[in-house]
């Protein structure tokens, strides 16, 4: 289904179809409301790991509290640097020198980010810890999409949301975005949804 999106997203297809039989997510409408919010934050399944390629002012807006001036100016354009300064000593990550926060930065259709979210996702997954030895399975198409579904299954909301074509009360869930409460790129998700229910048939 999710390779009539966009032709990025054939890699993903046969994973995606098995991850969502697993999770029983097989409503149409439901369907087409999870591949619609997977394909919006994955950049129409291209990037299933977080770049964090940001420069100096987009340090200060995203982290003001990580990132004075200098420092931003320091850190720019260095991916693992960021990583490291923006999650250290949250989410289960050590400090910054522990090099964790770059360890497990994002990753997967729906990213999974930090150290006590990967080994919540490994232990539901895999009833172990597996994924703190090798997080860029999370990147990988089985990891990318089974992630993805354990995710939405795992909250009760999203599927009775989904049922009643509720976009901006699912985005919001999913990405809870700029201080008004809405999620960031509806303009997107929107597109994104409108051709997965055409795909699903809705």
């Amino acid at each position: 289904m999710i390779e009539s999106l966009t032709a990025a997203a054939k890699p993903y297809a046969d994973a995606f179809r098995a991850a969502c039989a697993e999770f029983d997510i097989r409503t149409p409408i439901v369907l087409a409301h999870f591949a619609a919010q997977c394909a919006h934050e994955s950049g129409g399944f291209r990037s299933v790991v977080e770049g964090l390629n940001y420069s100096a002012p987009a340090l200060r807006k995203t982290w003001p509290s990580r990132f004075n001036e200098v420092d931003a100016k320091a850190y720019a354009r260095q991916p693992e640097r960021i990583a490291n300064r923006a999650y250290a000593s949250r989410m289960g990550n050590g400090p910054e020198s522990s090099g964790e926060g770059w360890r497990y930065r994002g990753r997967g259709l729906i990213q999974v980010t930090g150290k006590n979210n990967y080994r919540r996702l490994s232990v539901a997954l895999f009833g172990d810890e597996r994924l703190l030895a090798s997080p860029d399975w999370l990147a990988e198409p089985a990891g990318a999409c089974r992630s993805a579904a354990h995710f939405w299954s795992s909250d009760p909301r999203l599927t009775g949301l989904a049922l009643n074509d509720k976009l901006d009360e699912i985005s919001g869930i999913i990405n809870t975005g700029s201080p008004n409460g809405q999620a960031h790129g509806m303009d997107s998700r929107r597109l994104w949804l409108k051709l997965a229910k055409k795909a699903a048939g809705v």
